[in-house]
């Protein structure tokens, strides 16, 4: 049975607030740290660089982060790279990829900027983008997604969960598009990955983008590019860690997966990324999901039944719940909140302002839960956001 106040013991700072801001970024768990303090205090060397003892240590350490990872997504840990973060993933998968003038690219609404503003730059290179709508509640249709797909398609990028409606997509079903229509397909799973089970391996699709800070409780900076078949994308960066022979003249990539990772990696990051992963799987993804969609589904219901608040999403939703409190501003409904409970929650855009101005609104405020999350957590925030609202209408 899943004990959440056990698992809170190894997260310290859940004493001093009320932490509801996990899509964000996700606190750290104790052996996290612990991972990477060891690195800092007893082995700290350079990776994959060097005969001594410090340096192979580091490289054993960071590599089997690598096979955690890959373990934990069901992929050949060949296919992993280690970046600072899905951004970056998804912009190595973008400007990494031979485009031609005339090639088409299908995304949607309710991306996030960092998979939707990559996609747009590439209309400079003369490529087409279609961004496809969603239904009020942030569901965008696989039929809707199939119905744009031409004989140009190159890349289908879509979400796995909106990070602000808080809607999971039907990724099974776009991937089963993809493949009948011989089009790559990348996943951006940065609000459901170690929240929710994720087969990459059984998915089949060709990148996965994910961040390393958020579920898998991994540190800030850390981030994950899969790749099925990574000889068909290039590198962005080369540098050092990339090349095999360098001449004044020319050069040769180093094997996959090191010609994608260039300079010094973070490694303590990567290692206590690693750490990260496997606290997560001793945790279970199937006991996590079902303990923060039911915080998220819980709260939903509850902040909707307050006079002037008005929430947003599906039902059925995912970790996370996106609100407004008439006549309030959302920046103001976090600052209370914090102020006078100690409650932290996100307000603003949550860089998706496409979503937002889907519904006609320019922000809300976002509650969102993880596997240290308690229901007197959602308690808490339902109180005080009654208390807002009465005070405001």
């Amino acid at each position: 049975m899943f004990d959440v106040y056990k698992v809170r013991e190894d997260f310290p700072v859940l004493k001093e607030v009320t932490y509801l801001d996990s899509a964000a970024t996700s606190q750290k768990p104790l052996p996290v740290v612990a991972a990477m303090d060891e690195y800092f205090t007893k082995y700290c060397g350079s990776y994959g660089r060097g005969a001594h003892r410090l340096s192979r240590v580091t490289t054993e350490r960071y590599e089997d982060a690598r096979e955690a990872v890959a373990g934990f997504f069901n992929v050949p840990s060949r296919g992993i790279v280690f970046t600072r973060n899905t951004t970056e993933s998804i912009n190595m998968v973008a400007l990494g990829t031979e485009w031609r003038k005339g090639d088409h690219v299908i995304t949607t609404v309710v991306e996030h900027h960092s998979n939707l503003l990559p996609w747009i730059r590439l209309r400079e290179k003369g490529v087409e983008v279609t961004v496809v709508d969603s239904d009020d509640r942030g569901v965008v249709s696989p039929d809707a997604v199939e119905k744009v797909v031409t004989d140009k398609t190159r890349l289908i990028a879509i979400n796995h969960v909106s990070n602000f409606f808080g809607a999971a997509q039907d990724i099974r079903a776009v991937a089963k598009i993809a493949k009948k229509h011989n089009v790559r397909y990348l996943v951006d799973v940065a609000q459901s990955a170690g929240e929710m089970p994720l087969d990459l391996g059984a998915l089949g699709c060709d990148f996965a983008c994910i961040p390393g800070h958020k579920g898998l409780l991994g540190p800030q900076g850390t981030g994950i590019l899969y790749m099925k078949e990574p000889e068909q994308l290039r590198p962005v960066f080369v540098g050092g860690g990339t090349v095999h022979t360098v001449t004044t003249g020319s050069f040769t990539f180093d094997d996959i997966p090191s010609r994608f990772e260039y300079g010094t990696p973070n490694i303590p990051g990567v290692i206590g990324l690693g750490r990260g992963v496997e606290y997560v799987k001793a945790l279970g993804v199937r006991d996590i999901e079902a303990h923060v969609n039911a915080l998220a589904r819980d709260c939903a219901r509850r902040l909707a039944e307050i006079p002037h608040v008005e929430v947003y999403g599906p039902e059925e939703r995912t970790s996370l719940v996106s609100f407004n409190v008439e006549n309030v501003n959302p920046h103001d409904v976090a600052m209370i909140l914090d102020e006078t409970k100690k409650i932290c929650v996100r307000s603003g855009q949550h860089c998706a302002q496409t979503a937002l101005a889907r519904l006609h609104i320019t922000g809300s405020a976002r509650a969102s839960f993880a596997c240290y999350s308690a229901k007197e957590e959602v308690d808490a925030l339902v109180n005080a956001v009654a208390q807002i609202a009465k005070s405001f209408s």
